[in-house]
């Protein structure tokens, strides 16, 4: 198996959809699915094991995989000799203290001397340390919203996404201290051979990346107005400029983040821009 990568991936949940996605977009095929505990890849060196999220940090550092797909506040959590090699920019969260809504909240000294239920004591035992803040942290594996209706804790810390979960449960979000994301981790050493996999693995994500930010752009535009316009969609090198068959008027094509289009739009039109088409990319390639 040493030509193979063996990825683990959280069996379940929103996060092992989000991966699976991914690889369906880099054109790697496996079978995913309720109950499977590993599959191979029909198209591209991998094998995918498919582990519990805080299993997976585990199973790297001892070189069981050579990659893993985890939240960052998972890996930072966990404490492994792992180094994140790549951020996967979905599956955002962030870790988040939250008190009762009828508590009067000043500040995060409000926490000094109170109890603090929550499932990631190492991250919250740290930002506590660094906000000079002393109080007992009562760790549990699940259900941390109902500490403080069960008489357990006066705060929770817990994974926070919409809030919702907080707010049916009687509490307010009051501080965040961590954000995370989905990352790619491996061992602090690939061997030569591992490590071309890799890269290959790599070049195929950060193509699938980079195109979601990115738009295809094409357009109208008079001739008397080209140079304005085209100064607007740099492209990836410069855009691409056709005559129509309407003399005065060229078609415009260009690739542009999504975020300087619309910063740009009302420029491109004002410039006498019509007709204009924004495509998704499915792959980009530099």
């Amino acid at each position: 198996m040493s030509s193979v990568l063996r990825i683990a991936l959280q069996k379940s949940g929103r996060l092992s959809e989000d991966s699976y996605q991914l690889f369906k977009e880099c054109g790697i095929r496996f079978d995913y699915g309720t109950g499977k505990l590993k599959s191979v890849s029909s198209n591209f060196p991998a094998e995918f094991l498919f582990l519990r999220d805080d299993d997976i940090p585990g199973y790297v550092e001892d070189g069981v995989a050579d990659l893993g797909i985890v939240g960052e506040n998972v890996a930072v959590e966990m404490g492994r000799q792992v180094q994140t090699i790549h951020k996967l920019g979905f599956s955002k969260c962030r870790l988040s203290i939250a008190v009762p809504r009828a508590t009067d909240w000043t500040g995060i000294q409000c926490l000094e001397g109170k109890n603090i239920a929550t499932s990631y004591p190492n991250l919250l035992g740290s930002y506590l340390t660094e906000q000079g803040v002393r109080a007992e942290i009562h760790e549990i594996s699940g259900s941390v919203e109902i500490a403080p209706s069960i008489g357990l804790a006066e705060a929770v810390c817990d994974i926070v996404s919409s809030g919702s979960t907080l707010l049916s449960n009687g509490l307010k979000e009051v501080e965040t201290i961590f954000r995370s994301e989905a990352i790619l981790i491996a061992p602090n050493e690939l061997s030569k051979e591992k490590q071309e996999l890799v890269d290959k693995l790599l070049f195929r994500i950060k193509a699938v990346q980079v195109a979601k930010n990115n738009k295809y752009i094409v357009l109208n535009a008079p001739n008397d107005s080209l140079d304005q316009i085209t100064a607007l969609l740099p492209g990836m090198k410069s855009p691409t400029v056709t005559p129509l068959a309407t003399e005065g008027w060229s078609s415009v094509h260009s690739v542009l983040n999504e975020n300087e289009f619309w910063e740009n739009i009302e420029a491109i039109r004002a410039a006498g821009a019509e007709g204009i088409l924004v495509i998704p990319i499915e792959k980009m390639i530099y």
